[in-house]
């Protein structure tokens, strides 16, 4: 039973996508738009043909980790590491503001302190999927402008990690051990993914070249083992699944992965957006709606507005900096996990945790729009634009 109800399920999804992709490319639409409302249009709180959205979501986080690999796959170490010292303090400043106007909006429509320094730190980061996904695979990667963009969103990420272990700490060692466990734990990562690639993948890979299904075998086991791995240490899939791609960056077989993988990527990646429009509870838009709106305001228009100052405070050039902040200017996936965490720990009530869930939803497709319809990207409407 459970077998087809997942076939179906599947079969509704994708036959639906598949629909609303075609009129969405025929009326000039970013295709995530066609994703997130065939999850509103068939999700329990809509036509209820798809009802086991917590399934969904659970496979669909498999998706943000090989675009995570994928990309760690474009990406040199030298240039890395470089980025990373150079967005740092960007990164910690910029959080900062994004979680003060976060808080401001909360009080202003009268949540409580507490659900207001949620609906703060669910600000402070931007979508590694929105972020990534509309990077021009073959240029921006390689390019300045990518490596910041990426540089940003791997440091916030660190930040994220230190906000999830202050939410799940109602018992045993404090976050402040926790957070200093899993820092260390991250450079161990590192070198032992360097070490292995070095002297175990890479010779096996060499030895078995000719069998292509091997080495997409080893490509993907590698990946979640990493990720896995990353978050038997305390930190976040992703970061592991990042450093596993990095790990193999310098290896001439790293395209070849990287070609492969992509559309597995894909399909994964259809499945989060569809989740993410299925798990919102429709009946709650009278109640949500203002603030939500709010929220969402301030965030596009402050998100980039605070980039583009604190990166040409280190000598970034104006078109640079304002083209990072329209990218990041939206809230994270992240965002709807600190959701879901504080509900369930009773921090804030049903109406902060959608409030942040509408947000994070208007802010992926807002600003999806002011990307494709600006900047190059791989979905870009106009053909001048469209890079991949």
């Amino acid at each position: 039973m459970m077998e087809h109800s997942v076939v179906f399920s599947f079969f509704l999804i994708f036959s639906g996508a598949a629909v609303l992709a075609s009129i969405a490319l025929y009326t000039r639409q970013p295709l995530l738009v066609a994703y997130v409302v065939l999850g509103a249009a068939l999700g329990p709180w809509g036509l209820q043909a798809v009802t086991d959205t917590n399934l969904l979501s659970d496979i669909s986080h498999v998706g943000i980790i090989f675009l995570l690999f994928l990309l760690g796959l474009d990406m040199q170490p030298s240039h890395l590491i470089h980025m990373l010292r150079k967005a740092t303090l960007v990164a910690v400043i910029s959080s900062l503001a994004f979680m003060g106007i976060g808080y401001g909006v909360g009080v202003l429509f009268g949540f409580t302190q507490t659900e207001s320094l949620v609906i703060g730190a669910a600000v402070m980061f931007s979508s590694t999927i929105i972020g990534i996904k509309l990077l021009p695979t073959t240029v921006l990667h390689h390019r300045h402008t990518g490596e910041l963009v990426v540089g940003l969103l791997l440091l916030q990420d660190v930040v994220a990690i230190l906000v999830l272990l202050l939410l799940n700490s109602g018992s045993g060692e404090s976050p402040a051990m926790s957070f200093g466990r899993s820092m260390l734990a991250l450079p161990l990562l590192a070198v032992f993914a360097w070490g292995f690639v070095r002297w175990v993948l890479l010779p096996l890979l060499q030895r078995f070249d000719r069998f292509h299904e091997y080495i997409f075998l080893v490509a993907i086991g590698w990946c979640l083992g990493m990720a896995e791995g990353s978050v038997y240490l305390g930190l976040s899939a992703e970061m592991g699944a990042f450093i596993a791609g990095v790990a193999l960056a310098t290896s001439p077989i790293s395209q070849y992965i990287a070609t492969s993988l992509k559309p597995l990527r894909d399909f994964f990646l259809i499945l989060f957006f569809f989740s993410v429009g299925a798990s919102f509870n429709l009946t709650l838009i009278d109640d949500i709606l203002l603030p939500a709106l709010a929220l969402t305001a301030a965030v596009l228009a402050l998100k980039p507005l605070i980039f583009r100052h604190l990166l040409k405070g280190i000598s970034e050039s104006s078109e640079t900096s304002w083209e990072i902040g329209f990218r990041l200017g939206q809230i994270s996936e992240f965002s709807l996990l600190i959701a879901y965490l504080a509900f369930a720990g009773g921090m804030i009530g049903t109406e902060a945790s959608h409030v942040i869930q509408a947000t994070a939803i208007l802010s992926f497709l807002l600003s999806t729009y002011v990307v494709i319809f600006r900047y190059p990207s791989p979905i870009a409407v106009s053909d001048k634009l469209r890079r991949d």
